[in-house]
């Protein structure tokens, strides 16, 4: 599945990747210790988990943490079939006949690099390998968190120049992450020097957040974790001690939002009910908020007002806390159900949008709240947007009244809101199950990114679209301009 998208802004990802320098033997040795650790954990857990289930209870755990609901007998299923056409059993089974050390075709001789065919074609290889590696000005890049067979992976895809007729996509490279992706966030604070960065920041479903590096290829540790766990003890038969990181979460972490004008700032919402602001240069944890009852789902900072920070939870609220107020208990509204994603109105001051658990989407208006905030805040529109829980919004931050809508009715929407009376433009069934995230692109605002359950990425020019032409056309000639 693909949990969560982000677009890599034009021309901050270097041309030509560096390729990470192999760990030392002292890296590669607490590598192996903390998965040898972590496997002997799994071991000890074995008697606690129900025989042949393994894998139904990650997908509910993963479902759970996200706040999709239950896993479908539909996903349940796909997860069977896949670890069977994998053939783990066997893997390790050596085919009669095979000789390590050969004496054939590879011994062979040839007076000259030049006239061993082996060797041209593989420099041709190379050189071809050399031209994909190699990022050009107009492609787009876009990363996706993505999670198969209990492998997961930030998947680095180039969009080569996307005002093309034909729109070609293909993995630049990918990124091994220790945990299953929950959401990310990018962020340019340059964490190595220099005056800008070109990083990716990962929560999970484990209580830290990674934050890696996108211009090195074949890295195997992120360059900096916020939070985590320092140790595990076994205290008795089924319990444990588990000592944290100071000021780190204590459960998943569900969503992170970077503060573009504060460059060194994260927000991040976890399991744990708390919101936490860090300085991603420190890696320290300057604030931790706790003012929700359950689980925080989303979190997002102003475009307009960069100390102002909205946070959603499944305690049916959104907590608006301003931070040139510290001591305030800030704003907050009720909604009708979970929270599942947040966004703010990119071409206003005052409005945002939060989806909910039960398929509608709201908008309110925050000078309702700094006028009276005793008073029974109300949504200045409610949309019945989908059949099931929205899980992802995206606003176009160049076509104003412009958003994007993803639910696990695994459809997507393209809505007009002018004069806050939404109408749905367009709709689409891309066939990647459960809709996850989408992203509008920033570089191009027509191109909207779209992940779900079936783990495949898919970019929709949405300008394809009747609908969206005949209202919208106009500002594809200003984007342009603008770019």
């Amino acid at each position: 599945m693909i949990s969560a998208i982000s677009w890599i802004p034009k021309g901050v990802s270097k041309s030509e990747p560096i390729v990470a320098e192999p760990p030392s033997k002292e890296e590669i040795e607490e590598l192996i210790n903390t998965n040898n650790n972590a496997a002997r954990e799994d071991s000890e857990n074995e008697d606690e988990e129900v025989s042949g289930n393994d894998e139904v209870a990650q997908a509910l755990r993963v479902a759970d943490a996200l706040g999709k609901g239950k896993a479908s007998k539909e996903d349940c299923d796909d997860i069977t079939l896949a670890l069977k056409d994998l053939d783990m059993e066997h893997y390790d089974d050596e085919d009669d006949g095979i000789e390590i050390f050969s004496s054939g075709i590879g011994d062979l001789y040839y007076p000259s690099n030049d006239m061993d065919p082996y060797l041209k074609d593989k420099s041709d290889d190379e050189s071809e390998e050399h031209e994909d590696m190699i990022i050009e000005p107009t492609d787009s890049v876009i990363v996706c968190a993505r999670n198969e067979d209990d492998v997961n992976v930030l998947e680095v895809w180039i969009l080569e120049d996307p005002n093309s007729r034909e729109m070609n996509t293909y993995i630049h490279h990918d990124i091994i992450v220790s945990a299953f992706p929950l959401c990310t966030a990018w962020l340019d604070c340059p964490l190595k020097g220099g005056e800008r960065g070109n990083f990716l920041a990962v929560g999970s479903m484990e209580p830290f957040i990674e934050i890696w590096d996108l211009d090195v290829i074949d890295e195997v540790q992120p360059c900096s974790t916020l939070g985590g766990i320092v140790e595990k003890k076994k205290k008795g038969k089924k319990k444990k001690s588990i000592k944290y990181k100071d000021d780190s979460h204590t459960d998943s972490v569900l969503g992170l939002a970077w503060n573009k004008e504060y460059r060194n700032i994260l927000a991040s919402a976890s399991a744990d009910k708390r919101v936490k602001i860090w300085d991603v240069v420190t890696g320290k944890c300057d604030i931790t908020m706790e003012h929700h009852s359950d689980k925080v789902q989303a979190v997002a900072w102003s475009h307009h007002a960069p100390q102002v920070l909205l946070s959603g939870s499944f305690d049916h609220t959104v907590v608006l806390k301003d931070g040139r107020m510290p001591s305030h208990s800030g704003y907050k509204w009720s909604v009708t159900a979970d929270v599942e994603s947040l966004a703010w109105d990119p071409h206003t001051e005052h409005s945002f949008v939060v989806s909910l658990e039960d398929g509608t989407v709201k908008c309110f208006d925050i000078r309702t709240a700094m006028s009276d905030s005793t008073s029974e805040l109300s949504s200045t529109f409610t949309l019945h947007a989908h059949d099931k829980a929205v899980t992802s919004l995206s606003y176009n931050l160049s076509v104003p009244n412009l958003l994007a809508t993803g639910s696990m009715d695994k459809t997507v929407k393209l809505w007009d809101l002018s004069n806050n009376q939404p109408t749905c433009v367009a709709s689409k069934s891309p066939k990647l199950g459960a809709i996850f995230s989408v992203a509008f692109s920033e570089d191009n605002p027509f191109l909207l990114a779209i992940g779900g359950s079936k783990g495949t990425l898919q970019v929709w020019d949405t300008l394809s679209d009747s609908g969206i032409s005949q209202r919208f056309g106009n500002y594809k000639k200003i984007s342009q301009s603008g770019s």
